[in-house]
């Protein structure tokens, strides 16, 4: 084995520093946010908490979790994410799979089309206006129709399913299967890592969208818990997340509550918002190793 010199040593070492400083720089913000949030506010106020709770507590955490409104927003943003996602990489995929296609009639004129939705925009106003026609304002389809096609993914999807080879497609068909077969017994089978990556990129989308809830929805039922986040952090006092009546018995508690302020109310949404979408993200790691070395071998 073929020893490494010296400047690729100090090389290698080097890399392996900044690495490590741009995993600190990552991971910092949210071991502090984490340690707020579990540290009591008035103790975190006077400073000097960074990466471990010096006054260790669970009330923030009590108090954001028994909130009505958070609890309904959770259920909306789940909701939202889960159909989002499967809608949306359902149409996605029947769009690129018909269009992988030559022979579909105005194929190019039609990708041409998709093309130009992607570099021109007909901005807010008229988006706004094209939603209320549609019934959709103040409507929890708001967050499910607009967002089930997607022109970057689609394209995305059309150049994989045509690295497939055409042979498989074309042994499928003299046995007797049509599109629909073909796409679910072997489309969908063979394109698990790019539909991991897209509906995980899919998912932290809507999960991490306020956008629409802000401007599309006025009723607070109907608000995800990103927009009622955006909402906490601009707030001024504790009245937002303390007025529910859920809330009372939490502020009959006296002593635990005196210790509670509205930044380690912040920190405990901020982290009970982020923490479930990472979760997903071990789940698919294997996914996106395999399309990294699919990637690798074609040529």
């Amino acid at each position: 084995m073929k020893k490494r010199s010296s400047g690729e040593r100090l090389s290698q070492s080097i890399l392996v520093i900044l690495m490590l400083l741009l995993c600190l720089s990552v991971l910092y913000p949210f071991a502090y946010m984490l340690a707020i949030s579990l540290n009591e506010g008035t103790d975190a106020a006077k400073g000097g908490v960074y990466l471990w709770p010096r006054a260790f507590t669970l009330i923030n955490y009590e108090i954001v979790l028994g909130n009505e409104v958070i609890q309904h927003a959770y259920l909306i943003t789940l909701a939202r994410t889960v159909l989002g996602t499967i809608a949306g990489l359902l149409v996605t995929l029947m769009v690129a799979f018909g269009l992988s296609y030559h022979q579909v009639p105005f194929r190019k004129s039609i990708l041409s089309y998709i093309l130009i939705t992607m570099l021109f925009s007909g901005g807010l106003v008229p988006l706004y206006i094209q939603l209320y026609n549609l019934g959709l304002i103040n409507n929890f389809m708001v967050y499910i129709i607009p967002g089930m096609f997607s022109a970057w993914n689609m394209f995305v999807m059309l150049k994989f399913i045509q690295g497939i080879p055409e042979a498989l497609i074309e042994s499928a068909e003299l046995d007797g299967a049509g599109p629909f077969r073909i796409l679910l017994q072997i489309i969908v089978p063979l394109s698990k890592p790019m539909l991991a990556a897209i509906g995980l990129f899919t998912a932290v989308g809507h999960w991490n969208d306020w956008f629409a809830g802000a401007f599309y929805v006025t009723k607070q039922d109907l608000i995800p818990v990103q927009t009622f986040l955006q909402q906490l952090l601009s707030a001024q006092d504790m009245s937002a997340i303390l007025g529910s009546n859920s809330n009372q018995e939490a502020l009959a508690r006296g002593s635990q509550m005196q210790n509670v302020t509205l930044m380690s109310i912040k920190m405990a949404t901020v982290m009970v918002s982020a923490i479930p979408i990472l979760c997903v993200y071990p789940f698919l790691q294997k996914y996106f190793v395999k399309g990294v070395l699919i990637g690798s071998v074609k040529g």
